[in-house]
């Protein structure tokens, strides 16, 4: 999966949790669950279908590091050997 490719799939399933987002205008850098008005269950879930997507696992204690959609693209590109 490519860099591109992770960031595509990381789009989707924020779209899934905040259908009325505009994640093209969404700022890398911005906290998600601020930016996007996800809860924190909202949250979980959105990293549990990102897990079934990609096959990273994200533990609680690392949500500090997918904070932001850079991070989460970060994180997952590393995980899997993208760069």
């Amino acid at each position: 999966m490519s860099s591109d490719e992770i960031a595509t799939t990381v789009r989707g399933v924020l779209a899934d949790f905040a259908p009325e987002a505009d994640l093209g205008a969404l700022d890398a850098h911005a906290l998600l669950q601020e930016a996007l008005d996800l809860d924190s269950m909202d949250f979980l879930n959105a990293m549990i279908a990102i897990h079934e997507r990609t096959g990273v696992d994200i533990p609680e204690a690392d949500y500090g590091e997918v904070a932001t959609l850079d991070g989460l693209v970060r994180y997952v590109s590393a995980r899997t050997g993208t760069t």
